[in-house]
């Protein structure tokens, strides 16, 4: 779909305001997610061109699927805290997740522990109920990764084990969480 025909995509939750990227957001984007704190359960600090390419992927999906893990920023302030959101886990070949809709969040360590992930997650999530019909959403991490997996008990996420997969870039085991789409009327 066209960039004029596909419906600009922006939420507020409390605090937040979701909303697709825009080039200007590149170094904003880049300070938050690339610190050693942030990339201690994700390899570890990125190159320049990876966070660059990065943050290409957040555009591209935006453009080709009408959604991805958005800007989230401070409504009363417009400063950035992270990337959260959904997309289409595309890049997961030959896993048992590829394609799924898969939710995500990157809060930027000066924010941590103020709930804004959950906050952001869940609008995101309720969006994906709203706007796609995809049967249930996943979310991944590492065992290494307990603060991610926190987020995702906490959001109602529920282990699949069956649906475990190595990464195939690195060869981690990622743990596999779903949530199924609530009956109409409970959403």
């Amino acid at each position: 779909m066209s960039d004029r025909r596909r419906p600009h995509v922006s939420m507020t939750t409390a605090r937040l305001l979701l909303r697709e990227w825009t080039e200007a957001d590149r170094p904003a984007f880049a300070h938050l997610v690339n610190t050693p704190a942030m990339t201690v359960a994700l390899g570890g600090l990125a190159s320049p061109a990876e966070v660059d390419a990065l943050f290409d992927k957040r555009m591209a999906d935006q453009a080709r699927d009408g959604f991805c893990y958005w800007a989230a920023e401070l409504r009363a302030s417009g400063e950035m805290v992270g990337s959260v959101g959904i997309r289409a886990a595309t890049n997961y070949t030959g896993t048992p997740v590829f394609g799924m809709i898969e939710a995500g969040w990157r809060i930027g360590e000066s924010w941590w522990r103020r709930g804004f992930a959950i906050e952001a997650a869940s609008a995101a999530i309720a969006w994906a109920w709203a706007n796609l019909d995809a049967p249930r959403v996943g979310a991944w991490a590492t065992a290494a990764n307990l603060p991610s997996l926190s987020v995702m008990g906490r959001l109602g996420f529920v282990r699949a084990v069956e649906l475990d997969f190595d990464r195939p870039e690195s060869g981690e085991r990622c743990l596999v969480h779903v949530l199924e789409r609530p009956a109409r009327g409970a959403q």
